[in-house]
């Protein structure tokens, strides 16, 4: 992870580069580069540059709309988790459509298809996706970030990790083994997070 602080603007920008496969190997093309930073202390900008695969096809579902089971499709995703095992999931896909989960316990959704706002484009087969996440969507007093992509069909489909699991330890993919996400410091990035936060989606969730 590298930190910038921007002084002209006083923003706090995290940058993020996915090098490395879900088990730990080295990536064979140029990596999937993530930034976070404030939005006004109301949310969190997500920006994704990524390598164009456009495999597979695009999901049958409308740009800028949710769209179930994403992660079967080529995706970027990022995970937002606390240390009660609740978490944000977001994917976004280059063709448009993206997918935002609340979880709370591991791999147990609570709530799903949340709205987003989304915009892509794409350029010399790099795609650009930007997002606001609401301030609300994040669970309280987030500590742990990852961040994964995936592209590809049947046998060619790929999945790379900011932080993979110990190599050799598991035979197949899966984004929610959560003691493999590392620290994250939300508290810079977005105070409100940790200090007096009440989150109206949260708050049906959280005992």
């Amino acid at each position: 992870m590298i930190t910038d602080f921007d002084a002209n603007v006083k923003v706090i920008r995290r940058n993020f580069v996915i090098s490395k496969t879900w088990d730990g190997e080295a990536v064979d093309h140029d990596p999937v580069r993530i930034e976070l930073q404030p939005d006004s202390d109301s949310g969190c900008c997500l920006h994704v540059v990524a390598p164009f695969f456009s495999d597979p096809p695009s999901p049958a579902g409308s740009p800028g709309q949710p769209f179930p089971c994403l992660w079967d499709y080529e995706v970027v995703e990022a995970f937002f988790l606390n240390d009660k095992e609740e978490y944000l999931e977001v994917e976004l896909c280059p063709h448009g459509q993206h997918l935002v989960l609340l979880l709370k316990g591991r791999e147990n959704i609570v709530q799903e298809q949340l709205p987003l706002e989304f915009s892509v484009r794409i350029e010399n087969n790099i795609w650009h996706g930007e997002t606001t996440l609401p301030l609300s969507y994040f669970p309280p007093c987030v500590s742990k970030f990852n961040a994964f992509a995936i592209h590809g069909s049947k046998e060619k489909r790929v999945y790379e990790a900011l932080y993979p699991v110990k190599q050799g330890k598991f035979t197949e993919p899966n984004f929610h083994r959560l003691e493999y996400f590392q620290h994250f410091d939300m508290k810079s990035l977005i105070t409100s997070n940790w200090t007096d936060y009440n989150s109206s989606v949260w708050s049906e969730h959280i005992s």
